[in-house]
């Protein structure tokens, strides 16, 4: 069996008459990215804080790093770094000194460490010129900065990252881009919770969709992108005598706007352009089709996927 950063059973969380998480399976492989992904009101938050033990279960399991959660949470979370709803920090600190604080309760950061840690993730998020800035005077984009430079004081096993981007121009976006694949490359399993679409495609390895306090689609996000039957696109002027040709081999053939799309079931990709070729169709270009995260993410939440 693949080992797991995270495992959830029947996870379920109820305020009041409201069911914010209802009998969530899970399974976050280690090393893995993550992406957690739903509407707003979709649940993603509270599954995070419950699986960092900051709110209990009404029902079901969580297990960190082969841990179970909140049981062994004292043992566990040193070697989680986490960022949920925003940072907090003192105001009338330094973003240093504030650093310097959370690093203090870091258990398994040695005090003699310390100065070099906060250096060095003050450098990795781009504060460095800003620490001695006290944090009321700090930017939106700053204070997330901040926040993240807390998760990376010392070396993780997990990280869990929610909303990671909020406030973030595009360069620091691209900054967040950067370190969640350094954390990957390092060994660590990453969770990022995120509505930025795009981000999650370019960054993480697998997915998670959850609407209205469910799970409904998990897994691999090169598995759920191909869940479609395979098509090629071609583009050529000669759409008609394309479809033509294609349809009298028994290939099923659409024209489209700048040529034909293909579906592969019983053949491959190179025998289509042969057959395009050997029928005297001009072929300026052949791509395979593939679903889009938004594409995908639209079907599963507004009711139309499969």
């Amino acid at each position: 069996m693949t080992e797991l950063a995270i495992r959830v059973r029947d996870l379920r969380k109820v305020f009041g008459a409201t069911v914010a998480v209802r009998g969530v399976d899970l399974d976050v492989p280690a090393g893995a990215v993550m992406g957690l992904l739903g509407p707003n009101g979709s649940g993603k938050t509270t599954l995070i804080r419950l699986l960092l033990a900051l709110s209990r279960p009404t029902a079901g399991t969580v297990e960190l790093l082969g841990a179970p959660v909140p049981a062994a949470a004292g043992k566990v979370l040193p070697h989680v770094g986490a960022l949920v709803e925003g940072p907090a920090f003192h105001p009338f600190l330094s973003g240093r000194d504030n650093l310097r604080r959370c690093a203090a309760a870091e258990p398994l950061l040695a005090s003699r460490a310390i100065p070099e840690a906060v250096d060095r993730a003050l450098i990795r998020v781009g504060l460095a010129d800003a620490a001695e800035r006290r944090y009321r005077a700090y930017s939106l984009g700053m204070k997330q900065r901040l926040g993240l430079a807390a998760v990376l004081l010392t070396r993780r096993r997990l990280v869990v990252l929610d909303e990671p981007t909020n406030g973030l121009d595009p360069a620091g976006t691209q900054e967040v881009r950067r370190i969640i694949a350094e954390l990957h490359a390092d060994g660590a399993t990453v969770l990022v919770s995120s509505h930025l679409l795009a981000e999650v495609e370019s960054t993480c390895t697998h997915v998670a969709v959850l609407d209205r306090g469910s799970l409904i689609a998990a897994g691999s996000l090169a598995v759920l992108l191909d869940g479609e039957a395979p098509a090629l696109d071609v583009r050529t002027p000669d759409s008609v005598t394309a479809v033509d040709a294609l349809r009298v081999a028994g290939l099923s053939a659409a024209a489209t706007s700048d040529g034909v799309r293909v579906e592969l079931a019983g053949t491959e990709a190179p025998a289509v352009v042969s057959m395009l070729v050997g029928a005297g169709v001009a072929v300026h270009e052949v791509r395979r089709r593939r679903t889009g995260l938004d594409e995908l993410f639209a079907q599963l939440t507004e009711g139309d996927g499969r």
